[in-house]
């Protein structure tokens, strides 16, 4: 099989014709989300809070991520290394195809979906790290803009600890230009977009474990540096619409979720063996 590659170059990225731009979700029958927060996610660029997990199955997750987090970072790996977690890890890709999750994605992106990405965001105790405000679809090689970003808290986040936060609206103004991060932004992330508030309103997504947010992957987001004595976790799985192309190879990553994919440019992962 033919390797992908993980953090594409702005050389890349730059080459390719991609469509981004929003589309709103046209769904009058939805099976687990409201009428009101699809017009909400539309409107805003998206919904929450979503509980997926019961707290004693949020716990078991935590401490499946424990165990990972403590073999990670003895391989030579940090809180941040753990990408693309569905096509190494069991575990990870029961969650990222888990029926709960995709009824919500598909009430979004329609009948046919593929998860194609999980990567965990673990904000230690006093890291020093912010995530800058960016667009998902800016470090992506997918068009049309059909993605969407399933935020699932593994810890209790609040803005204490560095929750995520969103600008309302900002989907609407397409894909913006952004700056090259430096070292002394001590950013998690490559891209900055400056002056975010131009584009509408600052709202924190407080979640408690086991909760969710989703949101459009044109949506301007980002977090704060975590200056509390508490961990804050989240799992973060992408899905998009099947009929979405994905270039340099990504198509790889993808796994049909729900539905079909009738031109069978998604790879459709097998679940690992591995945990």
């Amino acid at each position: 099989m033919k390797s992908f590659s993980i953090v594409p170059t702005e050389q890349e990225l730059q080459s390719l014709d991609r469509d981004l731009h929003f589309y709103p979700t046209v769904n009058s029958s939805p099976k687990v989300l409201t009428t009101e927060q699809i017009d909400g996610f539309n409107e805003r660029g998206y919904v929450a809070p979503l509980q997926i997990y019961a707290s004693e199955e949020i716990a078991a997750i935590r401490t499946y991520f424990d165990d990972l987090l403590a073999r990670t970072v003895q391989a030579g790996g940090d809180s941040y290394s753990i990408s693309s977690a569905h096509m190494k890890y069991g575990p990870v890709h029961d969650i990222l195809t888990n029926p709960r999750i995709v009824d919500f994605v598909s009430d979004l992106l329609g009948d046919n979906v593929i998860g194609w990405g999980s990567h965990f965001f673990c904000k230690m105790p006093g890291d020093g790290k912010s995530v800058a405000w960016h667009q998902d679809a800016s470090y992506w090689p997918l068009s049309p803009s059909k993605a969407i970003t399933v935020w699932l808290a593994i810890d209790d986040a609040d803005e204490e600890n560095a929750c995520m936060k969103f600008i309302s609206g900002s989907h609407h103004h397409g894909h913006m230009t952004y700056r090259p991060s430096s070292s002394d932004d001590h950013n998690v992330l490559n891209q900055t977009i400056e002056d975010p508030e131009q584009y509408g309103q600052v709202v924190w997504n407080p979640l408690p474990a086991g909760w969710a947010s989703m949101h459009a992957d044109l949506l301007l987001h980002g977090s704060e540096v975590n200056r509390s004595n508490r961990r804050r976790c989240a799992l973060t799985l992408r899905y998009c619409s099947a009929e979405v192309h994905a270039a340099l190879d990504w198509n790889l990553k993808g796994v049909q979720v729900r539905g079909r994919d009738s031109r069978g440019h998604w790879a459709n992962v097998a679940r690992p063996s591995a945990s």
